[in-house]
């Protein structure tokens, strides 16, 4: 019987060694999922009106005042049945800037505004392409999977690059 305990011992070890890596795996790929699904969740709220404007109205905005979270200024529609705006509100950022006319769609029930087009699309879709960076780190560290961290981190970087071009 003396023999077989260091047998015993080792295959306690390994097992305990498996349990561990593969909670480590389960952990770290709940935790990636979380991470693009937040990313997917804030990129949506402004997304679903810039990528699905079927009845929506549409239109064009020139910014004439800008506070620090928030720009105004006058809507004038381009779709039928829209109305137009003495002031319609959009989101203050790098993208807007005082003085110039942007197209636009409107939040339904509100004067809110967001950019229209390939640049409201790519700017509506920035919390993405910070969720997939920071997902690639933890694909690489936690899951150790290089070659899928940098499709994620390529992606990623090649979103907020075209965002930031876009602009």
């Amino acid at each position: 019987m003396i023999p077989a305990m260091p047998a015993l011992a080792a295959s306690a070890r390994q097992t305990s060694v498996t349990a561990l890596r593969f909670g480590r795996l389960a952990s770290m790929g709940v935790v990636t999922v979380l991470i693009l699904i937040a990313g997917v969740w804030a990129s949506w709220g402004s997304a679903q009106y810039v990528m699905l404007t079927k009845g929506r109205e549409r239109g064009t905005i020139e910014v004439t005042r800008c506070s620090e979270d928030a720009c105004t200024g006058p809507y004038t529609p381009l779709s039928h049945g829209s109305r137009a705006r003495a002031r319609a509100v959009i989101e203050n950022t790098v993208a807007v800037r005082k003085g110039q006319t942007y197209g636009v769609v409107v939040k339904p029930g509100s004067d809110d505004v967001v950019r229209s087009g390939p640049a409201g699309v790519l700017h509506s879709w920035v919390p993405m392409g910070g969720a997939l960076l920071l997902a690639s780190v933890v694909v690489a560290g936690g899951l150790r999977r290089t070659r899928a961290a940098w499709v994620l981190a390529g992606s990623g970087i090649a979103l907020l690059t075209a965002a930031f071009v876009a602009i």
